[in-house]
Formats: structure tokens, sequence, C-alpha cells
């Protein structure tokens, strides 16, 4: 099995733009997600997937690897196709590990644990999730929720806790049911990313903002494993207050 790590990057935000060129105690925010993601021995290759020229000659002046893609992908899962596309891999089942490119401390045995999944030949998408363990997570429209069956397989992602216990408290509904978050990092097999990318947009991904909806709305199974590692993204200006 060979793996290739993506990370895509677009300089145009409309919350924070030029966030990958951020700054973040003497390097920039595109930099330090490549030299984690770098630590995880499990990768063969690694890859800044970008659309702006100065995201490339940046990636390129601390010596990564980057592919330029069309402004026109819609998403992260897009971006990571078109990278695929222009990488010169001679290898055979190839799984691609799309890297979040605004967690610049992500762990390295988060994409070992991803990674790992597909020692099973039946998984074709993989990603991470966390137990959730406070109220304010459990009721943050920001943070997506995930119900699992008995073989860790998603059912669905919602914005909304989900199961959601119409005679409790949120409070309460946390002690009866183990409540998980979404680890926005995927990885697919090669051959399941191309269909992915062909889909047609479906009602409930419409309805909650949720690309991964989409699969699941079209029988394409997602299997997860639990992480204990949080994941701390950067979403706006402010957020960089975080790593003072």
């Amino acid at each position: 099995m060979y793996f290739i790590g993506i990370i895509p990057a677009r300089y145009a935000s409309t919350r924070f733009p030029g966030k990958p060129l951020a700054d973040i105690k003497g390097k920039s925010m595109i930099q330090r997600v490549y030299e984690q993601s770098k630590k995880a021995s499990i990768l063969s290759e690694l890859y800044v997937a970008t659309d702006d020229v100065r995201i490339e000659e940046h990636v390129k002046s601390f010596g990564g690897n980057v592919v330029m893609t069309p402004a026109e992908c819609r998403n992260g899962t897009e971006r990571c196709f078109e990278a695929l596309k222009k990488i010169n891999k001679k290898k055979e089942d190839v799984v691609v590990i799309n890297i979040q490119g605004d967690e610049p401390f992500i762990h390295p045995e988060q994409i070992e644990k991803v990674a790992s999944l597909f020692k099973n030949k039946h998984v074709g998408i993989a990603t991470l999730i966390k137990k959730i363990s406070t109220t304010e997570e459990l009721t943050n429209s920001n943070i997506v929720k995930v119900v699992v069956n008995k073989d860790k397989e998603a059912i669905y992602f919602s914005r909304f806790p989900i199961p959601f216990y119409r005679d409790k408290k949120n409070d309460d509904a946390l002690k009866l049911h183990d409540y998980y978050k979404h680890i926005g990092m995927y990885a697919y097999r090669e051959d399941i990313l191309a269909k992915l990318i062909s889909l047609k947009q479906t009602p409930c991904e419409t309805a909650e903002s949720l690309e991964q909806l989409r699969w699941i709305e079209n029988a394409f199974s997602i299997q997860t494993e639990i992480t204990e590692f949080e994941s701390i993204a950067v979403d706006t200006k402010e957020d960089l207050l975080t790593f003072d």
C-alpha cells in the first residue's frame, strides 16, 4: 500500500485571506502543517496542493513539495484529486490522505491511525472521531457530530446534537450516550476518490453544508476510528491568539 499525503491550501478565504501564509511563532501555518505531517512515517510522499503562486513559491522556499491545482476546485477533496493527477506515481493500491491545511500542530499519530484502517481491504474512505466531553462542544454548530454503527462506520454527520434526547437536557444526554465529534482528516483509496468527485450535491449535504453526507447518501461507507488527540484549527485571525 502506498500512502500519499496531500495538504490542500488556497489563498482566497472569506474569513481569513492568505491563511496558509500566516505567521505562527516564526513559521508559516502551511510550513508547520507540512513539517508535522512529514513526521508520519507511513507517508511515502507529501505535497501541498494550491492554486496560488504565492503559496507555491513559499512551499518551495522551505523545501516542500507542491502541486498547482485549478482555482475552480470547490473543496479539499477535489483539490486532492486534481493534485493526484499531476503526481508522477508508479505504484498500485494508492491511498490519499487529505490533511487539513489549517491545523499547524497536527499530530502525526492521527495520520498513522487513519492510514491503519486500510489494512482492511474493504475500507474505501476513512476518517477520525473524538469523544465529546462538554455541553459546549455538543451544542456548538461549528463542531460536527458523528453517529457510528457497531462497526464504527459513520451513519450520519450533523451540526446538531445527534441522537437528540427530546425529554432530556443536553447535560443529561452526555451521561446517557457517547457523543463524538468529527476530526476533519480524510483518507481515500485512489479509485474511490475518483468516484467521489463525480457525485452531485445531495439534499442532506445541502441542508447541513457537509460534503461527507453526499458520500453517505450515495451509499459509500466511511470507516471511522477514535483518536484521543485534539485538533486545533485556525479559522480566523483571532484564532492565532491561541498560540501566543
